[in-house]
């Protein structure tokens, strides 16, 4: 009687990672938990993406309030509503650009081109308005749109001509500096109108208290409302839906926060219109990656470029688009920049804006290796970074070492984004 070897026996199936294959078998869905166990199953599923790696935006904030403590113990006027409204202006800039790397990111791409692009962004405008008396509104549509093609192009040469993301963005890099410099011509620096339509992007201030709490109210309710509708559209459709009391939570836990920076603002200049605008474009985004078709393609390409291709998703129309919108938010980044300093001039775009960009959406909680991240990373990391910048300067500490600390923290966070996604496949859940 002969044996068919063909066909294995369960014996010889032979698990190798049996710890991983209990802790895969096991996995609930949070919202399951929290609904049967109430705190338990909030404490179950937090020791769960512990021993998974699944940290989230714990790290981040966690790092942010050291720092936050450390330079108040430093020095007292650092917590003080000046200093932090100064902080939250001075961030719209280079966050606004590090929205936009959170999206090549997904992907699993870079872009080093952004630095550049915000200053040609600046430069223009500058020409535009200044030299050749163009409207402000016409030419900072125009500036934008110089973003725009820039990335288009730079996704053209990566998705159609197969060029890596790296090597074109690198070229772009050298050629949009020195476009930069062209149109600035011989005097390399051009000043703004102080009262004009750029300068009021981080110089407005609605100052009605009335404004504050507004805003406050407005994003505690559309947080509620969406939450609310989202788990009554679950519970139709039979799948697994936070309780009601879950939601009044975390509806609670925001208003606090939102409420408390609102009456930070009021005790300084009022609401900056500049984070007005900055907290409008990472609802928006946030809103495109997470809710629509597009952001869940960006996300399946930057999961598995392959799998995204036999899918039916047009790989290099998306790859295009993603560059053409880190382009656009580099020139947005770039005006809010020139609008910061009054002027457009030939060290626009350069020193430590790209790394600054990168490192925020990275420190963030964005994965450089593609298909984790949110476009709120961009806010939570480059708050990290200014707030290291600006209790730095309070100090007097120069700025060799604003970039070896701002270096240290960056490599923190890649060696822990690097250990989670580790820890992620061994857990099964990768």
């Amino acid at each position: 009687m002969s044996i068919d070897k063909t066909s294995p026996s369960p014996e010889d199936h032979v698990v190798e990672n049996p710890e991983a294959a209990a802790g895969a078998a096991t996995v609930v869905d949070p919202r399951l938990l929290v609904r049967e166990q109430g705190f338990a199953g909030y404490l179950t599923e937090f020791k769960r993406k512990m021993k998974a790696g699944d940290l989230g935006a714990i790290p981040v904030v966690i790092g942010l309030a050291i720092i936050w403590i450390i330079f108040q113990s430093l020095n007292s006027n650092f917590l003080t509503a000046g200093n932090l409204s100064d902080i939250s202006v001075a961030m719209v800039g280079t966050g606004m650009i590090a929205v936009g790397i959170v999206f090549v990111l997904l992907l699993g791409e870079i872009d080093l081109s952004v630095g550049s692009v915000s200053g040609v962004a600046g430069a223009a405008y500058a020409v535009l308005t200044v030299t050749h008396g163009m409207a402000a509104w016409l030419a900072l549509v125009l500036a934008i749109l110089t973003g725009t093609v820039a990335g288009a192009l730079h996704g053209f040469f990566f998705a159609k001509i197969g060029v890596p993301a790296f090597a074109v963005t690198l070229a772009g890099l050298l050629f949009w500096n020195g476009f930069m410099l062209q149109i600035l011509g011989d005097s390399g620096t051009i000043n703004l109108d102080s009262e004009g339509l750029v300068a009021k992007l981080t110089g407005y201030y609605f100052t009605d208290v009335a404004a504050s709490y507004g805003l406050a109210i407005a994003v505690v309710v559309l947080f509620f409302v969406t939450s609310f509708l989202g788990n009554r559209r679950r519970e139709a459709a039979g799948v697994p839906s936070r309780p009601l009391s879950e939601t009044i939570l975390r509806t609670v836990l925001l208003a606090i926060v939102a409420f408390a920076v609102a009456a930070v603002y009021n005790q300084y200049k009022g609401l900056p219109l500049a984070v007005v605008i900055f907290v409008g474009v990472l609802l928006l985004t946030d809103f495109v990656l997470r809710r629509t078709t597009y952001g869940r393609k960006i996300f399946a390409l930057g999961g598995s470029v392959e799998a995204s291709r036999r899918a039916g998703i047009n790989v290099d129309m998306i790859r295009i688009s993603v560059f053409a919108i880190s382009g656009t938010f580099a020139a947005i980044g770039g005006l809010f920049i020139a609008s910061k300093i009054a002027s457009a001039n030939q060290g626009a775009g350069g020193g430590d804006l790209l790394m600054n960009a990168i490192a925020a959406a990275v420190i963030g909680g964005t994965s450089l290796f593609g298909g984790r991240g949110r476009t709120w990373n961009a806010l939570l990391g480059v708050l990290v970074i200014i707030s290291i910048q600006y209790g730095l300067a309070l100090e007097g500490i120069a700025s060799p070492v604003q970039y070896m600390i701002t270096g240290g923290v960056l490599l923190a966070t890649v060696v822990i984004d690097a250990v989670t996604r580790k820890t992620q496949k061994t857990a099964g859940r990768a």
